[in-house]
């Protein structure tokens, strides 16, 4: 029987919470951008 190979599977797991963060932060920084991007004055 094959022995598992743990150290890969960690390193998996590493990349894979790596990527949710990267990915969260670049949603975080869109909607910084957006929310601090202000809209043309209205005249009045």
């Amino acid at each position: 029987m094959a022995k598992p190979n743990y150290s890969f599977e960690k390193r998996q797991r590493e990349l894979a919470k790596k990527k949710q963060k990267e990915e969260k932060e670049a949603r975080k920084k869109q909607a910084r951008e957006a929310a601090r991007t202000p809209s043309p004055p209205t005249p009045e």
